[in-house]
């Protein structure tokens, strides 16, 4: 049945498509730039391998320049695939040389890439001196596009921040430079990154002025990506306002571009737009169907990334191999011409040198042979490391399970025995009465007692890591008792499981639920569970 309707989907998708070629509304092209970008996502590997090869031919012929901007673009290529220590130090070799060869503007360009860099790593005052050394040399040149471009990236690095007015000010200040210059795919960008952050400010009639213009200026450029954002990003305004029958179309819109340019990362937002657009209008199985594609171009995205990346690893090893055989074979050369030489001249001393010769020759091959197996040897220790972590996360896992089990079967215990004090109190003996009190405060302390919640702590941070810095990035005002509702949640916990465990009612554990949802700022409808389990 799914194949049937996802075939009928796909007829439809296509022959819309068709439609919309048709039209001349809108001829959108690739521009050469996503050209060049496109090909070094898919063909990685095969680009890396020319850059490499370019760089050794102009380092040969002693050009300097072209050499730097095989590294920039070498560097390019890492960071796109998360290679970020060596995409930095190939963005720092092409600094160099820039800085030597006067090139201002080439050093302008990649002091914008290492910025980026930079912010990605969470360093942004690192980041900003990068972004105002290149700022300050577009103005002394005169480069009006280069200004605009690194305003456009400081305020990116201002919204990050969530400083919006900051922000807001220098995407105004590019997108002044881009409109001087005529350049409205500039304009387009700009328009786009306006909009996202008046949408983050719910200000979504602002927003939408910003988008449409997007639109409209990405349209006349023929930018498919810059397009295709804008219709989505349109389409999340209407879904976040409630206007779902508008928001479909404009989803829909964007999805058929994708199909047409291959654009998988935008293909995956569509569909999981579409599917979140059905689901909030209780159409479940739409929803259902759009999310399954939507998750599988991820994965594909997933896959071809992690294919990719080990090509480059692979590549970045066979070229430093190849290197290191080059130099030692020169140096191989130079050693034989040198025996050549000293044979000639000194007949006496020839079968000496040679013998050494042979003997050198002999000690390299035992050393090449030595690494081989001191290599072999780290990689069996590597893996031997990865299973006993992985063993140790079981045991970890099992541990918390147990350690969990334990507290409830006590706490079980300790209600237990209040509701038989609490029965014995209703007693009219009054000898009875002070002992008894003073029993259920005990009883009422270790349900309060703070030394479980913090061994459960460290255990459980040992087996979900990094999920309490996840948590504090969506809000950072939890109170110690909704962090520990949100413990027992991603440990998939019944709500009763949990008012044993904290000793409090099921109402309580409900009110503290909603107060969850409320401070996480979640949209009605989606479940508190599943975003806590996705984290």
């Amino acid at each position: 049945m799914y194949l049937s309707r996802f075939l009928l989907v796909t007829i439809l998708l296509l022959m819309g498509a068709m439609n919309l070629c048709a039209q001349q509304e809108l001829a959108l092209t690739v521009t050469q730039k996503e050209t060049t970008s496109a090909f070094d996502r898919l063909f990685a590997d095969s680009s890396f391998i020319e850059l490499k090869n370019s760089l050794n031919t102009a380092i040969k012929k002693d050009d300097k320049l072209a050499a730097g901007l095989c590294l920039k673009r070498m560097g390019h290529i890492c960071y796109r695939l998360a290679h970020f220590p060596q995409a930095l130090d190939y963005h720092l070799q092409a600094d160099k040389i820039f800085r030597k060869q006067g090139e201002p503007l080439s050093l302008a360009e990649n002091l914008n890439d290492i910025g980026v860099i930079f912010l990605h790593n969470e360093q942004p005052d690192l980041a900003r001196q990068q972004y105002d050394e290149a700022l300050g040399i577009y103005k002394r040149s005169g480069d009006k596009r280069g200004m605009a471009y690194t305003y456009g990236k400081i305020g990116h690095l201002f919204v990050m921040g969530h400083r919006y007015d900051s922000g807001f000010y220098y995407q105004r200040l590019a997108l002044n430079e881009y409109m001087l210059l005529g350049d409205k795919t500039g304009m387009a960008r700009m328009n786009g990154e306006m909009g996202n952050i008046y949408e983050d400010l719910e200000k979504y009639d602002t927003a939408w002025t910003y988008f449409e213009r997007a639109q409209v200026l990405s349209q006349q450029t023929g930018d498919t990506v810059i397009y295709i954002e804008a219709l989505n990003n349109m389409g999340d305004i209407f879904r976040k306002t409630g206007r779902y029958q508008q928001a479909l179309p404009l989803t829909r819109r964007a999805l058929e571009l994708a199909l047409l340019t291959n654009e998988l990362f935008h293909l995956g937002s569509s569909y999981r737009d579409m599917a979140k657009t059905y689901h909030l209008m209780g159409n479940n199985d739409s929803a259902y169907y759009y999310q399954r594609i939507g998750q599988a171009y991820v994965q594909e995205i997933y896959s071809r990334e992690n294919s990719t990346q080990l090509a480059i690893l692979k590549t970045m090893y066979d070229v430093e191999k190849k290197n290191n055989e080059i130099i030692q074979l020169k140096a191989t050369r130079k050693t034989t011409v040198a025996i050549a030489v000293i044979v000639l001249l000194l007949l006496l001393l020839g079968g000496l040198i040679i013998s050494r010769q042979r003997l050198q020759i002999k000690n390299d091959r035992l050393l090449n042979e030595q690494e081989k197996q001191a290599h072999q040897t780290q990689q069996s220790m590597m893996e031997l490391q990865g299973q006993t972590l992985k063993q140790e996360l079981e045991l970890r896992s099992r541990e918390l399970s147990s350690y969990t089990l334990h507290i409830m079967q006590k706490n079980q215990f300790l209600e237990k025995l209040r509701q038989q004090v609490d029965e014995m109190l209703k007693d009219d003996r009054r000898d009875q009465r002070k002992p008894l009190k003073q029993l259920q405060l005990q009883i009422n302390q270790h349900f309060n007692h703070d030394q479980h919640w913090e061994e459960f702590r460290n255990i459980f941070d040992q087996v979900h890591q990094a999920f309490f810095l996840k948590l504090k990035e969506y809000c950072d005002t939890l109170t110690r008792s909704e962090l520990r509702i949100v413990a027992l949640l991603k440990m998939n916990l019944t709500s009763a499981d949990m008012a044993t465990l904290l000793g409090i009612s099921e109402d309580s554990i409900r009110v503290m639920r909603y107060r969850l949802r409320k401070k996480l700022n979640l949209p009605q409808g989606e479940s508190l569970t599943m975003f806590i389990q996705s984290l």
